[in-house]
């Protein structure tokens, strides 16, 4: 099988540490980092993904927000800068741990935040990059 996920989706799998919108989502955001963590590939999507998949059924989700599709395309943008891969909509790659650890590491030092900007989570994701990524579920090297 193959992982849909939208390009900001790859920033912030990078502090995922089990907190989320709903216990619904945890647990499909869980089950999807350890698919990511096998080996599975990755398909990159336009739009709602793997991960937004449980708030697609609540009143109004923000999966298809123009801020949401703004963020996507500040991640590809700096995250293809970041890894010199031509990335683009429709392309698949694997996210091995040398791979993870070369986001965090940009991660860590600012350069592919562009997208988090605004966002409710910033703080978290702040926190547990200034741990050095400690109780995240994916994890590089």
């Amino acid at each position: 099988m193959t992982i849909r996920l939208r390009p900001h989706h790859f920033l912030c799998m990078l502090t995922f540490v089990g907190e989320g919108y709903s216990p619904r989502f945890v647990v499909n955001y869980g089950r999807i980092i350890d698919r990511i963590r096998a080996g599975e590939p990755v398909l990159m999507v336009e739009g709602p993904d793997d991960i937004c998949a449980p708030l697609l059924g609540t009143d109004d989700p923000h999966c298809h927000n123009d801020s949401v599709k703004l963020r996507d395309a500040q991640a590809l943008a700096d995250v293809a800068a970041l890894t010199g891969l031509a990335l683009e909509t429709g392309g698949e790659l694997v996210l091995d741990g040398a791979l993870i650890a070369r986001l965090q590491a940009g991660f860590a030092a600012g350069a592919i935040r562009k997208a988090c900007g605004g966002c409710q989570w910033s703080g978290l994701c702040d926190q547990v990059a200034g741990n050095g990524f400690a109780g995240t579920r994916v994890h590089g090297g």
